[in-house]
């Protein structure tokens, strides 16, 4: 991969300000990207190579947590969390998805919901790396609606039996551990949506990574089939009781993914800077000409726009204040920004675009499957759609 260096876009200064401490989080994985991932990562995606090994080493970085708190490690803020998430997606989407299932979403849903003593176990060797947590919700059939989930749970004795199918699972099939989201079928709760820990090794629990992916492809997405899974009574989150739960871990996880996209908006305004800089055509670099600095223009214009409506959201979750409509608004207008950049990198650079080693067509793919994680546009604009006047069309 070529060496382009970070340009820190931010003619609003609305970063500058900011507490040093909350700055720290950035620096700390901009050197592990640039130190760990980058060097390799052209090489992992092409050939679909999933780092786990780099799971113990964000761990000891503290780079898994995603600003829940855990007990042992100091508070990381919303926005400290955000600037991490930027930063390890402006290296690469795949790796950053692992610190985001692990910390985003396996490590916040035990956090709220999980037992003290489920706590106890969890929460620090899944902050520390030690141990690879997925979230299982989507289903080969439910993606946007995912309330119409049918994977059950039954209870029989002192045991719960789980059946039925995920798909798009992030760590699903690496041996560790999975949240499973499940219809309770039968008893007081028949109907509900209840959260399971269940160990990958469990009996009847099959996975397999999804091949042919053009996106994310050092991150293993998993197909997993349960058949017959029986957990002990403990096994059950008690602290969550129905699909509503679940979209309080998708609400924070939404204001990730906006942190995510800005990450890789950010990535290719740089290639594009860069690349303007030392390409030559019809005699004169590519940054001489009207029209490449009109497009740069643009694309930091809408990266600026993006900083700010970030880091007030980030300011407004911190306080306690951050609804579902303004998460709905970042997800929507991140990822549709990132793709709208990626897409014009990819064109400025003209051939040498697709190349993995000009990082922009890699950036490109990830933010297509980005556009699409913690609901698609056209959910999101359902969800402020609904806000605005109170009526669901969904």
């Amino acid at each position: 991969m070529l060496d382009v260096p970070a340009l820190d876009p931010d003619v609003a200064g609305v970063l500058g300000g900011l507490a040093p401490h909350e700055l720290a989080w950035r620096d700390r994985a901009r050197d592990f990207t640039a130190a760990e991932v980058l060097p390799h990562i052209d090489e992992w995606w092409e050939h679909a190579h999933y780092p786990a090994q780099l799971l113990p080493r964000l761990g000891a970085l503290d780079l898994l947590r995603d600003g829940v708190e855990v007990e042992g490690f100091p508070h990381q803020s919303t926005l400290a969390a955000g600037l991490a998430t930027a930063e390890l997606n402006r290296g690469d989407g795949s790796v950053a998805a692992i610190a985001g299932v692990q910390g985003g979403l396996a490590l916040r849903t035990i956090a709220q919901f999980g037992s003290p003593e489920q706590q106890e176990r969890w929460l620090g060797p899944l902050a520390r790396g030690e141990v690879l947590c997925a979230f299982a919700l989507t289903e080969p059939l439910h993606g946007s609606d995912s309330v119409a989930l049918e994977a059950s749970a039954r209870r029989d004795g002192d045991e719960w039996v789980l059946d039925g199918e995920k798909k798009w699972i992030g760590g699903g099939a690496s041996g560790g551990l999975t949240i499973v989201w499940a219809r309770i079928s039968g008893g007081e709760d028949d109907g509900r949506v209840r959260g399971f820990l269940v160990p990958q090794s469990t009996a009847g629990y099959a996975a397999r990574p999804i091949t042919g992916k053009l996106a994310l492809r050092s991150i293993h997405q998993a197909h997993i089939e349960l058949r017959g899974v029986r957990v002990p009574a403990d096994a059950v989150l008690p602290g969550a009781h129905s699909f509503r739960d679940v979209t309080r871990v998708l609400l924070a996880t939404r204001l990730t993914v906006s942190w995510a996209a800005l990450g890789h908006a950010v990535a290719c305004y740089e290639a594009s800077v860069h690349y303007a800089g030392v390409r030559v055509q019809f005699g004169k670099p590519l940054a001489a000409t009207q029209l490449v600095q009109s497009r740069l223009a643009r694309q930091l214009a809408a990266i600026t726009q993006l900083q700010t409506l970030l880091v007030q959201l980030a300011r407004e979750a911190d306080a306690g204040r951050l609804t579902e409509q303004a998460a709905s608004v970042a997800k929507l207008t991140s990822t549709r920004t990132a793709r709208a950049i990626a897409a014009d990198a990819r064109d400025l650079l003209g051939g040498n675009g697709i190349l993995l080693e000009n990082a922009v067509a890699r950036h490109l793919a990830d933010v297509e499957a980005l556009h699409t994680f913690e609901g698609t546009e056209s959910i999101q604009e359902l969800l402020i759609g609904r806000a605005i006047t109170g009526v669901s069309a969904f």
